[in-house]
């Protein structure tokens, strides 16, 4: 990254603006804007998120917002009600509330002085979630939003339910949140008060594990904030960001091709950050092509993004498959419009163990031991380091595999291939996975792409209903968003497997899953069609880096180990994202956390998940710490979990609190 420090207009920061909602909350924004703003009003930019300001996202906000600042804009930052410096208590994930505090930001931005009533709001996971979901709610001052690494379903595509299948992210994830909203406020910016309100957020926080168990089928719960419910809801331009190896891959085409009000997409091969420092590399200029969007849609000011084609992506190239990549090949290709008149189906049917062009009976069956996926690697890849999918024949073994002859001439696959079957089980619950790979002639395995399915939730995620032992049942879904070249000579492998652990929880009974018939609908792109589809972006830019000081390092470990006594295998993470202290306001901020997924090969009842995260912070002599710890186990009619949150001043137990759930599994 080019790190900038000369920009049109000098900005000015304000560490801790107070927005204050209609009920009398007090919000906390970070704010930078021209410094002659009052003379010459700018527009407004908002990233709305519950993950601190003041030093949860401080890296990546120190070298974005102030370099958009500097192109003429003021960039709001505010920390969510009950998150960091604000005021009030934060109970769930994009409540009404939230959204409404959004609205009420946009409201208040846009009535001050040195705004010029066009309202912007972008964000990256969350913030690319509320971005969407205030721009359905329309409130008049927002004109356009950028949202990057986001969902236009909360229930098929994000954290906590995929394919009817119950993600082991949604335990993760309850105990992260447990962990980040344990933080309290700064003293330096509340005052003396900090440790009342730090205990009354402590006290009144919920551990979400129950609720989003509690919801296990496609309901009211999550059509909240599903702006695929209704997508003529947002009016405003959306810019939709996605990469190839983050969690969310489908959002960018589901929003190009459905939202009728102005969008453009660009999906590249990048984890789960912003795309001018995410990796795998290349990155691009992100905030360059954020100035284009926000100057056409903000200023009026004509930058060509109208002209923009609708979809932009990276075409990877084949490579050896690696826990961790720095660089992909490839390159960047662009259509005009989308779906892209391009793109064709081509179908292969399973029979035999191979990929067939015509149809032919199956009648194959498959019964996949319970560790089946543990190659998959991390569900949400954070450049933190081993995460990628492994080199897959392990998993591959474990499954029923359908292989195609070496092509004989480069094949793009850009798009979602479509899976058709017809099967039995001889159990009311199971669940396949099915993953499509590049049989590559150094004689690895990598992964293309993949999806699961809820066999109960063939006909329906909001009312599935059990499956009758051995009857047959047609099952239709598409696996995650894919652009990739499949080279000459390489073959393509389709694999079904009846575990995909530890990225999905196992079904209760271990199922033998017939497959009767089927097939999978690849799309390919024909490069005569294609014509003039090369693309470029500008190399990425930034003001300067955060300033602080290490005082522990940050590190990574995963490994897999099998106990030779009891046959449990065993995934152990451990993340220690280090501790600095901020070089300008002292504050001093770390965290580590440590992940375990158990299971036995032949018992879906052994899973097991642990979570353990602490948090530190504060200033010397005067230092802070909380400790979240979660596990999570399952039987045949329920899922239970304990969890525990302790609370210190300088060593001094100050909270402590338990929690302890169950719920009932409904077909998952």
């Amino acid at each position: 990254m080019k790190i900038e420090t000369v920009f049109p207009r000098r900005v000015v920061e304000h560490a801790d603006m107070g927005i204050t909602m209609p009920d009398g909350t007090r919000l906390s924004a970070r704010v930078w804007m021209p410094d002659d703003a009052q003379a010459d009003p700018v527009p407004v930019i908002l990233e709305h998120l519950p993950y601190r300001k003041r030093d949860g996202t401080i890296v990546r906000d120190q070298f974005s917002h102030p370099w958009m600042a500097g192109q003429g804009y003021c960039c709001i930052r505010t920390d969510m009600r009950g998150s960091g410096e604000s005021q009030g208590l934060m109970h769930d994930e994009y409540t009404a509330q939230e959204l409404q505090d959004a609205c009420d930001v946009i409201a208040w931005a846009a009535a001050q002085p040195w705004c010029n009533g066009a309202v912007g709001m972008q964000g990256i996971s969350w913030g690319g979630f509320n971005a969407l979901q205030v721009a359905a709610l329309r409130p008049p001052a927002l004109k356009a939003i950028i949202t990057v690494c986001s969902t236009v379903d909360r229930y098929a595509d994000d954290i906590h339910y995929k394919g009817g299948c119950l993600l082991a992210e949604n335990f993760g994830w309850a105990v992260n949140m447990l962990s980040y909203a344990s933080r309290p406020p700064d003293p330096a910016l509340v005052g003396d008060d900090w440790q009342a309100q730090w205990l009354h957020r402590l006290e009144n926080q919920p551990f979400n594990w129950g609720d989003w168990h509690g919801h296990q089928h496609r309901d009211a719960y999550w059509r909240h904030g599903s702006v695929c419910e209704d997508y003529d809801a947002i009016e405003a331009a959306v810019l939709s960001v996605g990469g190839w190896h983050d969690g969310y891959r489908n959002t960018v085409s589901h929003l190009v091709e459905n939202l009728s009000a102005p969008v453009k997409g660009i999906v590249g091969p990048w984890n789960h950050k912003y795309p001018h420092y995410a990796g795998p590399a290349p990155a691009i200029g992100f905030l360059q092509e954020s100035r284009r969007w926000w100057d056409k849609w903000l200023k009026g000011i004509e930058t060509g993004v109208g002209q923009d084609p609708a979809y932009r992506t990276y075409l990877m190239d084949s490579i050896a498959p690696a826990r961790r990549i720095d660089a992909r090949a490839g390159r960047w290709i662009a259509e005009a419009e989308w779906p892209s008149p391009a793109i064709r189906n081509s179908t292969y049917f399973f029979a035999s163990n191979t990929l067939q062009s015509a149809p032919e009976p199956c009648g194959l069956s498959v019964a996949s031991p319970q560790h089946c996926g543990i190659m998959a690697g991390e569900f949400f890849p954070f450049a933190f380091a081993d995460e990628l999918p492994d080199e897959q024949s392990h998993d591959d073994a474990l499954s029923l595999c359908f292989d195609g002859s070496a092509a004989e001439q480069p094949a793009d696959i850009v798009g979602a291939p479509l899976i058709r079957m017809r099967v039995s089980a001889d159990k009311p619950a199971a669940l396949v996975a099915v993953r499509l790979l590049d049989l590559r002639p150094d004689g690895t395995s990598a992964l293309i792409t993949h999806g699961v399915m809820n066999l109960a939730h063939h006909a329906s995620h909001a009312a599935p209903t059990a499956l009758e032992p051995d009857a047959v049942y047609p099952v239709e879904f598409a696996l995650d968003q894919i652009a990739y070249r499949l080279p000459a000579g390489h073959r393509l492998r389709v694999a079904i497997s009846t575990a995909y652990w530890p990225t999905v929880w196992p079904s209760p009974d271990a199922a033998s899953v017939t497959v009767h018939s089927g097939a999978i609908d690849i799309p390919l792109r024909s490069a005569s069609q294609a014509s003039g589809d090369e693309w470029s972006f500008e190399q990425p830019v930034g003001a300067p880096h955060w300033q602080a000081e290490a005082r522990r390092p940050s590190s990574y470990t995963r490994a897999t180990h099998t106990d030779p006594e009891t046959g449990i295998v065993t995934i152990r993470i451990d993340e220690d994202s280090g501790e600095n202290r901020d070089l300008d306001h002292g504050l001093i901020s770390g965290s580590w956390f440590k992940e375990r997924f158990h299971i036995h090969p032949d018992d879906p009842l052994s899973a097991r998940l642990t979570s353990e995260w602490e948090q530190t912070g504060g200033r010397e002599g005067n230092m802070w710490r909380t400790r979240a710890k979660a596990e999570m186990t399952g039987d045949g009619d329920h899922f239970y979990v304990t969890a525990s949150l302790r609370a210190y001043v300088n060593d001094t137990l100050v909270f402590e609190r338990d929690y302890k759930d169950r719920a009932a599994r409904r077909l998952v």
